[in-house]
């Protein structure tokens, strides 16, 4: 790292690829055997090589998105009255609104951090009825609906084509990676998949360590199916360096989650990313694709080297995203030292599938040595 570059700079500078990497699904929906084979591999390899890819022509119409985007508007235009009707803290299977109170400001190595958005959260639908469904708190249960014209139906039938389009993903994965079918997919039959109607605030406020769209992590589950309407995203290469991920019209920006690093033994890396301040108005649709809550993950053939079990021990899906989430919510915590939430995991600080960039080790360094 160029001694230049301060800490405000590595935690919002990334670089600018010529190109970006941009695979067409079609090769896969559309193409014979041979090339089915050849694009599964090829997203692998992408995979492996960048970190990530953007997907071109799936299955997700424009106006599937342009009704997303519109129930998204609809919502965060309401009254702060209208939406706490739907606060996350009263739900048990945390749906709903998340104002910016709830996680716009935290505390990190001893410095006070602030973020600029709030989201509307929802998850695949299970009745309350349904010996499937969560007593108490958890994350398998009903949704929670604004009484909003059209928020429903527009919601749900954007994540019933972004779920759709994540199965199909997965089943690409598990070609590419010499998986029989289903190996993966077997466990995904009500996955605590999460869909966010984010909202970045227009605000004034310097991109810098401490001002934060979102700060640097990897998604919890499989896969990260995202789109979005303005930059600010950041991506962490395989070589490991942030890269500047803009939207590309069309698109979807795919991300790989801690599952799939730990079903292939690390020899796919989850995508570590962030969101730059940039001060301007930004709403975001990122779908997480998981596996069923009680689904144990840990390395499949042909990763499951004796070093590769050692390395990722057996954990379940849901206490893992579970455990990150409560630790990210301050009304999950406020719970569990009451009491109310009771859960029989670690819930650590910091995630064990962290990831730093080159520029951020070498700044680590260099003020260990000052």
């Amino acid at each position: 790292m160029s001694q230049s570059l301060t800490a405000d700079d590595v935690a919002t500078q990334g670089q600018n690829w010529n190109a970006l990497p941009v695979l067409d699904m079609r090769s896969w929906t559309q193409g014979n055997s041979q090339e089915k084979k050849q694009f599964a591999q090829q997203v692998i390899e992408t995979c492996k090589t960048a970190g990530f890819f953007y997907l071109s022509g799936h299955s997700v119409t424009p106006k599937a998105l342009r009704d997303v985007y519109a129930a998204s508007e609809d919502f965060h235009q309401q009254t702060e009255d209208f939406k706490s009707q739907y606060h996350i803290a009263d739900s048990r299977h945390h749906r709903g609104w998340v104002p910016t109170s709830e996680v716009g400001e935290f505390q990190k190595n001893g410095d006070h951090h602030k973020v600029f958005y709030e989201s509307f959260d929802l998850s695949f639908e299970v009745a309350a009825d349904d010996h499937r469904t969560h007593q108490g708190y958890g994350l398998v249960g009903p949704n929670i609906w604004p009484e909003l014209t059209s928020f429903q139906s527009r919601v749900a039938d954007y994540y019933d084509a972004v779920y759709s389009l994540g199965r199909e993903l997965l089943s690409i994965f598990e070609s590419g990676l010499g998986m029989a079918p289903g190996t993966l997919l077997k466990h995904v039959t009500a996955p605590p998949s999460q869909l966010r109607l984010l909202k970045y605030f227009e605000n004034d406020a310097p991109a810098d360590r401490l001002h934060h769209g979102i700060d640097a992590h990897s998604d919890f589950e499989c896969l990260t199916i995202l789109h979005a309407t303005h930059p600010g995203l950041q991506l962490l290469s395989a070589n490991d360096h942030w890269v500047e991920t803009p939207p590309m019209e069309s698109c979807f920006t795919i991300l790989v989650g801690d599952c799939i690093e730990a079903w292939t033994g690390g020899d796919l890396k989850a995508t570590q990313h962030r969101v730059v301040n940039r001060g301007a108005e930004r709403f975001s649709l990122p779908f997480f694709f998981s596996a069923d809550y009680d689904c144990e993950i840990k390395p499949q053939s042909p990763f499951d080297t004796a070093e590769a079990m050692a390395a990722y021990p057996t954990f379940k899906a849901g206490e893992h995203l579970w455990s990150r989430t409560i630790a990210n919510f301050p009304y999950l915590r406020k719970l569990v030292e009451q009491g109310h939430l009771v859960v029989d995991f670690e819930v650590t600080e910091e995630s064990p599938f962290k990831r730093l960039s080159l520029e951020e080790k070498a700044l680590l360094e260099h003020t260990s040595q000052t």
